[in-house]
């Protein structure tokens, strides 16, 4: 049997969309919409909105206005490069770093759900294929 990759695409994006419309409440008890939630997440791994839109695959001008939005519920500031002056880079709040934690908890307890109906072994060897999956071709080794 065959196993069709476009499948297992849509097998796994189906997945997340279940998880995130189970998390929906939960973020929007703490004043997010799901879009903002993944720029919030992404802004400490990468501070500035461009490698943000890169990152997440949206739209400099959509990232700009999540940006806007999660400043304005003081979530995110915005601080002047050091480096280059003419960058400002994005730094979480006390509040948001919260926002997020308690964000990713609630993501990760509904995935967990999901995950008690996969043996210990399955999901050993679904973070193997993750992972793999995720190494760069040419080393073979996870991205840092």
């Amino acid at each position: 049997m065959s196993v069709d990759g476009a499948q297992l695409w849509t097998l796994n994006q189906r997945l997340l969309g279940v998880v995130m419309d189970a998390c929906t409440g939960e973020l929007a008890e703490l004043g997010l919409e799901t879009k903002e939630f993944f720029v919030l997440a992404e802004a400490e791994a990468s501070p500035y909105p461009a490698e943000i839109a890169t990152a997440l695959l949206l739209p400099k001008a959509s990232v700009t206005v999540y940006v806007r939005n999660l400043v304005a519920k003081g979530f995110v500031r915005r601080e002047i490069d050091e480096a280059d002056l003419r960058r400002h880079r994005l730094v979480l709040t006390a509040e948001g770093t919260q926002a997020r934690d308690r964000a990713l908890a609630a993501l990760a307890a509904e995935y967990d759900c999901r995950l008690a109906r996969v043996t210990p072994q399955d999901r050993v060897e679904l973070q193997r294929i993750l992972k793999a999956m995720l190494a760069s071709p040419a080393s073979g080794r996870m991205p840092e």
